[in-house]
Parts: structure tokens; C-alpha cells; sequence
């Protein structure tokens, strides 16, 4: 009897604790938590206070990846307080081939950004070392290149060449902007060319690749630095795996068009974390400049 008793009490107390645990929050109780508290890490999966994850660069505290960061979380990150001067802020693509729904969608893109464009460009010191800075943003059109992306490059390379300061550019994109057709093609040669010119100066240039930099990005401006550094795990190549995997008819290593394949290949220089990315660049500039520049 003591034994039915024992394991009719047991029963209950299970049923008991599994209608605790199953229970559902209320829609009132969902809707009451701030949109934007939590962030789920893309890799790890782990769940995470995004405050926590913004006060250490937007990498996993878990993994440690590399999540993405806009513009101006970059340029907060690298240049000195109170020093950053922002070149052609208002700036803006026009609709030259008449793409439907180009304009309203670069529209969405600013209210959404705070952006006029894909780049940020501007002047500023690293640990009081003057530099050029021009930083993509993937929030904005995927980080594509247009004319404006290109000019504002541009503009900010023969800023460089008049200050004699070096040039660092900081890429996130994915590729040529196709509503801007053979336009957006010829930003590639354009900022080359100026990066030749301003190489032929005995300027420096530094190019940070970050995820994603693909498409014409990657194949013009993106890999002429003289250092060519990228962040770990980055994405970086000009074709989609597919698509190569497809036209070679063979199946491609799994690390393939990461940063730490590139590097192992000799196509970068270095892959730097992101909270070690400053001290890097402050060394190489040291190096190269230190407070006397003299071209």
C-alpha cells in the first residue's frame, strides 16, 4: 500500500514538473523583452547580450567570430577620439540607367543606415599617426560598388597623395552594383589607376579585407595593398564557390576563398583579430612613418 502510495505521489510530482517546465510564455510577456536585446552568434550559435557582444568589437565571447560591423563602429574602433574628419558625406548615387526601383531602394537603405552610400571616407589618426581612411559598409546595398563608391575612393586616395599620409581601406561588399550596369564596372579601374599613381608618390597603402569582400571589389582596389590583411574567417574571392566548382568540374577544399586559405597561398600578408587590428596597424605605420612623413 505504501509502496501504490509512493509511486502514485512520484507520478504526480513528475506530472507536476513537466507542466512547470512545458509551460509557454504568454504573447504579452514576448512582446514585453526589447527587440534587439539578445544576439544569436551565426557560427556558435550561442545566445548572448548584444550590448556584451558590442563592447567586445561584435566577436563571439563564445567562438569568437567575427560578426559584421558598419562604418561607423570601425572607424570608433581604430581612430583616435575627436580626430576623424568625414570627406563627401552627402554624396549620392543617381539612377543613370533607370533601374526599376533603384532609387527607392537606395532610399531604404539610408533611412535604415544613417548612410548616404556603401563607404565612409575621412581622415583621422591612429595612436596620433595621421592617416586616410575609407571604410565599406555590407549594411548598405550589400557593401556593392557604384560610381559613387568608386569616386569616393577615388577622391580619398588623392586626398592621401596631396596630405602625404597613408592610405588604409577597409572592404566589406559584395561585388559591382548591377543596377549601375558598365558604370559600376569601370569603378574598378578607376580606383586602380589612382592607386597606382598614388604608389608611384611612395604612398602606403593598407587593405583590410573583411567579410564578405567579393566580386569587382576584390579583384581591383581590395588586393593592391602593399600590406593585405583580413579578418579571420573573412569570405574573399571573385566567383561564387558554385559557380567555379561547376565550370572546373571539381569539388573545392571546405576552408576554400576563406582569409586563412588565402593566407596559406600567399595571398595575404596576415590574418589579424579584430582586437588585435589596431596595435598591427599602428606598428606598420610606425614603421613606415612614424610622425615624419617626407615623400
Amino acid at each position: 500500500m505504501l509502496r501504490d502510495l509512493f509511486t502514485k505521489n512520484t507520478k504526480n510530482a513528475k506530472n507536476t514538473k513537466k507542466k512547470k517546465y512545458a509551460s509557454v510564455p504568454s504573447e504579452h510577456l514576448k512582446q514585453d523583452v526589447p527587440e534587439g536585446i539578445m544576439t544569436k552568434c551565426k557560427k556558435c550559435k550561442k545566445i548572448m547580450y548584444t550590448k556584451e557582444l558590442n563592447k567586445n568589437l561584435k566577436v563571439c565571447l563564445n567562438c569568437g567570430h567575427h560578426h559584421q560591423m558598419t562604418a561607423k563602429e570601425r572607424i570608433s574602433s581604430l581612430i583616435d577620439e575627436g580626430t576623424f574628419i568625414e570627406y563627401d558625406r552627402t554624396m549620392r548615387s543617381q539612377n543613370p540607367l533607370e533601374f526599376p526601383d533603384y532609387v527607392e531602394k537606395l532610399e531604404k537603405d539610408r533611412e535604415k543606415t544613417g548612410l548616404s552610400e556603401a563607404i565612409v571616407t575621412g581622415e583621422g589618426d591612429i595612436d596620433g599617426l595621421k592617416v586616410v581612411v575609407a571604410v565599406m559598409d555590407s549594411h548598405f546595398r550589400m557593401g556593392s560598388m557604384g560610381s559613387v563608391v568608386g569616386e569616393k575612393i577615388t577622391r580619398a586616395i588623392e586626398k592621401a597623395k596631396d596630405l602625404g599620409v597613408p592610405f588604409l581601406i577597409f572592404t566589406a561588399s559584395g561585388g559591382a552594383r548591377m543596377q549601375e550596369g558598365i558604370l559600376s564596372l569601370m569603378q574598378m579601374a578607376k580606383t586602380s589607376s589612382a592607386l597606382k599613381m598614388y604608389s608611384d608618390k611612395g604612398g602606403l597603402i593598407i587593405s583590410i579585407m573583411t567579410h564578405p569582400t567579393t566580386g569587382g571589389v576584390s579583384a581591383s582596389f581590395a588586393s593592391l595593398g602593399d600590406y593585405n590583411l583580413a579578418e579571420p574567417g573573412a569570405l574573399i574571392g571573385f566567383a561564387g564557390r558554385r559557380i567555379i566548382e561547376q565550370t572546373i568540374r571539381e569539388e573545392l577544399p571546405e576552408d576554400f576563398q576563406t582569409a586563412e586559405f588565402l593566407l596559406k597561398h600567399g595571398q595575404l600578408d596576415a590574418v589579424v583579430a579584430r582586437h588585435n587590428l589596431k596595435e598591427t596597424l599602428t606598428n606598420i605605420l610606425d614603421i613606415h612613418v612614424g610622425g615624419d612623413v617626407q615623400w
